[in-house]
């Protein structure tokens, strides 16, 4: 590191705490689609898209243009004092995307922790109970509530005990490590005789993939046997949708490739292509049961936000973009297969939502490779990003606007990362 990406390091080492992991040795200074270019000018391709916010790609013209316009009419009035129609738009564009021919509601609000707490909280008003089961593995957030679904204790819990009560969680189906469907399903069973009964079991929370977990992707006939569970004692099951949504896996939701339809599902990242904006969307009758007052916050679907989304929308429609996912996924995956790292154990994924986990020899996690190759990218100017229990995943997450000519000398580039 040199010049200005030294000065500012050193500067960031003063003034901000050491608790804010950073993965680029470099600091941003533009973005255009799926290249970045640093304060010295570097150029890098970026196959981390902001950890998959931006599926339509840096500064897409239609949603700097939809800002542009909110910008000159205001800013903020908070919906919940001067409500504005954009938002009203925007709840029935995603109660029509989402799963589901049933009544349906939206709430927005800023982040995907924000919204997996309000979707708890909506949960438990519906149904009277307190208690909620998660999966191992899962990411849903740094607040307190996040943290106890979260099924990973380094980094996001460690030293910041104690957490919410009545969180439960069950093991999330692998191959590799020999957990199958019928062993997460008796770990459920188990989980209501032993520590919680289902009539106290206000929700299940489940990723249809597993982000920060590894790209795990939760089996079919795990999600359908969930919805079976949960209509049989009456629990919510909620899609955590932050990193999934919007066309990324290959269907504007990925619990549509289970053709399974939950009760509310959370959203936040991509739904605004770089603005802070979450939402939960359910069942109009779930959605209701919430005290009047008891759902918002002040800066909660925010009209810039509003307007990004939807000019996202629009773009994801008019290019195509779901279609693409696929497209793109497939010529990523061949490039994994014909260029094949010897650590590689799995390949796996939905559309663009693609991993490789990388293991020893005698099977173990092998973060260390995960971690050389992901050095060696960013040195030849390419971005990525590692994820899984161990760190041993390497995770790929370009826009889905990428050129491909853009994505061919990404791809290239990974080769010899991983050749090296």
């Amino acid at each position: 590191m040199t010049g200005l990406n030294q000065q500012l390091q050193a500067r960031k080492q003063a003034a901000i705490p050491n608790g804010i992991g950073i993965t680029c040795d470099f600091y941003a200074e533009r973005a255009l689609n799926a290249e970045l270019w640093d304060v010295e000018g570097r150029r890098y391709i970026d196959f981390a898209a902001g950890i998959a916010v931006a599926n339509t790609g840096h500064r897409h013209p239609r949603i700097v243009q939809a800002i542009r316009a909110q910008l000159d009419a205001f800013t903020h009035t908070a919906f919940q004092v001067a409500p504005y129609g954009s938002y009203v738009e925007l709840a029935e564009r995603i109660n029509h995307l989402t799963p589901g021919s049933h009544p349906k509601k939206t709430a927005f609000f800023t982040t995907g922790a924000e919204a997996l707490e309000n979707a708890i909280k909506i949960a438990r008003a519906a149904t009277g109970r307190t208690g909620v089961i998660a999966f191992s593995g899962a990411f849903h957030g740094r607040t307190f509530m996040g943290m106890a679904l979260t099924g990973k204790v380094a980094p996001y819990k460690q030293d910041f005990g104690p957490l919410p009560a009545e969180v439960y969680h069950i093991p999330f189906p692998s191959a590799l490590d020999g957990v199958t469907v019928q062993d997460t399903l008796k770990a459920l069973d188990l989980l209501f005789k032993a520590d919680i009964p289902p009539q106290r079991v206000a929700a299940i929370v489940i990723e249809p993939v597993q982000g920060e977990g590894g790209f795990n992707v939760a089996p079919p006939e795990l999600l359908q046997a969930l919805r079976e569970r949960c209509d049989a004692h009456g629990i919510v099951l909620i899609a955590d949708e932050v990193q999934t949504g919007f066309a990324r896996t290959g269907r504007m939701f990925a619990i549509e490739h289970a053709g399974v339809t939950p009760d509310l599902i959370t959203m936040a990242k991509s739904l605004a292509g770089g603005m802070p904006l979450s939402g939960v969307c359910g069942r109009a009758d779930l959605m209701d049961a919430a005290p009047r007052g008891s759902l918002g916050g002040t800066y909660a679907g925010n009209p810039l936000a509003i307007a990004a989304a939807l000019a996202v929308l629009d773009v994801i429609d008019e290019e195509h973009l779901i279609a693409r996912a696929d497209a793109l996924g497939t010529r990523l995956r061949h490039a994994l297969t014909e260029h094949a790292h010897p650590r590689i154990a799995e390949i796996r994924g939905l559309g663009a939502m693609v991993a490789a986990e990388f293991r020893l020899p005698d099977g173990q996690p092998d973060p260390d490779t995960a971690a050389s190759i992901q050095r060696r990218a960013l040195e030849l100017g390419l971005v990525l990003l590692t994820c899984g229990a161990y760190g041993h995943v390497i995770r790929f997450l370009f826009p889905l606007t990428i050129p491909d000519g853009l994505l061919e000398e990404g791809l290239a580039i990974l080769k010899k990362a991983m050749s090296a």
